[in-house]
C-alpha cells in the first residue's frame, strides 16, 4: 500500500463527465438500419427497440472505441454477419452523434466538474482519458469559468474562458490503442504521460471496461453509477462506488484514499 497520497486522477469522460449522446446515437442508429437498410434481415435477429435498454448500453458498449463497440452491439443482437456489417453500423453512429453534439445535446454533471475542480485544487494533476474520438468535442465546449461562476466557487487557478479541455494537464483521448478497456493501456498511458506510477493514480469511470482496465493497470477505481449500476461496478472491484462524485471526500485523497464523505 502506498505511503502517501495519490499523485494524479485520470477521468473518463462519456458518463463521468459529460451526460453525452453517445448512448442514444447507437440506439437511434441501430433502429434506423434495422428499420431500413437492414429490414431484411431484423427478424433474424433478437433486436427491438426496446431490448436496447440503458442496462444494455453500459454492460456491451461504454467504454468500447467505437468499431468494438458496433460489433459487440451486434452481437449482443445476434445480427447475422455482424463483422461484415460492424462498419455500416459505426459510421451510422457517429454522424448521428455528431449532429446531437452540433445541436448541444449533452450536457456537464455538475457533481463532476465540482470534483474535477476540487481535485485540482488538492494538488493533484488531472488526465482525461476517454476511448472516444469525440470527446474533445465536448470538453472543448464546456466553460469552467462560467460554471465556477454559476456555483460561486473561488479557485486561483481559473482564468476567463477556461474550457474543461485546457482545464487538464494531459488528455489522450481517442487516441488509436492497439487495445480497448477493459485492456489498461490507455490508463497505464495517461499515467506514463503525466508522470506518475500507476499505484499513485485513481480512475473515474462509469462503465465496468473502464474500472476493469484501471484495476488490471494497478490503479484504484472510483465508480460513478448513474445508470443504477452500483451492484455491476462494485462487482468489478471499484474500491469506491458512489451515485455522485459530490460524496466523495476529497480529504482522503491526501492519504491515498477513496471514501465517501460523512455528513
Amino acid at each position: 500500500m502506498p505511503t502517501r497520497g495519490f499523485e494524479a486522477a485520470i477521468f473518463d469522460v462519456d458518463g463521468v463527465l459529460v451526460d453525452s449522446p453517445h448512448e442514444r446515437a447507437w440506439k437511434d442508429s441501430l433502429r434506423e438500419l434495422m428499420e431500413n437498410d437492414w429490414a431484411d434481415i431484423a427478424d433474424q435477429t433478437s433486436w427491438s427497440d426496446e431490448r436496447f435498454t440503458p442496462q444494455v448500453y453500459q454492460q456491451v458498449l461504454s467504454g468500447k472505441p467505437r468499431m468494438s463497440g458496433a460489433l459487440a452491439a451486434l452481437e449482443y443482437f445476434k445480427v447475422p454477419d455482424s463483422a461484415e456489417r460492424a462498419q455500416a453500423y459505426a459510421v451510422n453512429k457517429q454522424t448521428m452523434v455528431i449532429k446531437l453534439i452540433e445541436a448541444g445535446e449533452f450536457r456537464a454533471y455538475p457533481d463532476a466538474l465540482r470534483f474535477v475542480l476540487a481535485v485540482r485544487d488538492a494538488g493533484i494533476p488531472v488526465a482525461a482519458a476517454s476511448s472516444s474520438k469525440n470527446a474533445r468535442l465536448f470538453l472543448r465546449q464546456i466553460r469552467l469559468d462560467t460554471f465556477a461562476a454559476e456555483q460561486d466557487l473561488h479557485y486561483d487557478f481559473l482564468r476567463p474562458g477556461l474550457s474543461l479541455l485546457e482545464f487538464f494537464d494531459v488528455d489522450i483521448s481517442g487516441r488509436d490503442f492497439a487495445h480497448g478497456k477493459p485492456h489498461p493501456e490507455i490508463f497505464l498511458t495517461g499515467a506514463a504521460e503525466l508522470g506518475v506510477t500507476p499505484e499513485h493514480c485513481f480512475v473515474v469511470e462509469d462503465a465496468t471496461s473502464g474500472v476493469q482496465a484501471a484495476k488490471s493497470g494497478g490503479m484504484a477505481a472510483l465508480g460513478v453509477a448513474r445508470a443504477d449500476d452500483e451492484e455491476l461496478l462494485a462487482a468489478a472491484n471499484a474500491d469506491l462506488v458512489v451515485t455522485s462524485l459530490d460524496d466523495v471526500d476529497v480529504t482522503g485523497l491526501d492519504t491515498h484514499q477513496l471514501r465517501r464523505r460523512t455528513s
